[in-house]
């Protein structure tokens, strides 16, 4: 039931995923020109437009959780924009629908983790113990998007955004319900466990060459391990988002869990 609810949460992502190796493999080759009728990056597009309409018509996903997702999209444009420019990676095809060189599809990347994350909340119904408060995980969100930006010119600090993530979450366990059992997890384990499976997710990205990091334009190559860092902090980032529609609530009649040494 774990997996089955994991893959269900994970609804979004893994048609967005199906797609980009989907077309990667059975797209005409006579069509990945700049003269073909359609772009494989515009389908994308359409694609993606088409399983969010989906997702709200068939109620997989309230209002409120779309909103949320769609500031997620948009912060993460904003970046890719940022990050395109100054060559942390490239969109080596051809498209209509794009933002100078970043196709509009890379925005639902994004937004499918912010599904991801609105959805099994939902799904496990997740309660906390030891839950930060929330004004810390706004600044320490907001540091990180600020640092994904500034160390191009500024040191590197996400050794410090670690650091303070292990303070504020380190104490903290999460509840959720995968059949008729409560059980839990601490939060860090969680956020580790989801860029993971994020990074894996990347790996198939590049492999069908949605996106390519340098290094990549010659031939695949697996993903940098190190990327993992990246996407742990894009986890505190998500978090605070989706909070914003599922506030974090205490687990009642938590068990104590002994701190760690």
């Amino acid at each position: 039931m774990f997996g089955i609810k994991q893959g269900w949460a994970c609804l979004f992502g893994g048609l967005m995923l199906a797609l980009l190796v989907g077309t990667h493999l059975l797209w005409p080759d006579a069509w990945r020109g700049g003269d073909a009728p359609l772009a494989r990056y515009d389908f994308l597009v359409l694609g993606a437009l088409v399983i969010q309409a989906s997702m709200l018509a068939f109620r997989l996903e309230s209002r409120d959780e779309a909103v949320v997702i769609l500031l997620f999209h948009i912060a993460g444009t904003v970046m890719e924009l940022f990050k395109t420019a100054h060559g942390s990676w490239l969109y080596p095809e051809d498209s209509l629908l794009r933002i100078g060189d970043v196709p509009l599809f890379s925005g639902f990347m994004y937004a499918a983790v912010g599904s991801y994350i609105a959805r099994i909340w939902r799904i496990f119904d997740i309660r906390f113990r030891n839950y930060p408060p929330e004004w810390t995980t706004w600044a320490l969100a907001a540091a990180i998007y600020v640092n994904f930006f500034a160390h191009h010119w500024l040191p590197d600090v996400r050794l410090v955004l670690f650091a303070a993530s292990f303070v504020l979450f380190g104490r903290g366990w999460f509840y959720f319900t995968p059949d008729r059992r409560r059980l839990s997890m601490p939060i860090l384990l969680g956020f580790l466990l989801v860029a993971l499976f994020i990074w894996f997710a990347e790996n198939l990205g590049t492999f069908a060459r949605a996106w390519v990091y340098p290094g990549q334009e010659s031939g695949w190559t697996p993903v940098s391990l190190a990327k993992l860092g990246s996407w742990y902090l894009l986890m505190m980032i998500s978090v605070v988002l989706v909070s914003l529609v599922r506030r974090p609530r205490p687990e009642p009649d938590a068990k104590p869990v002994p701190d760690r040494d």
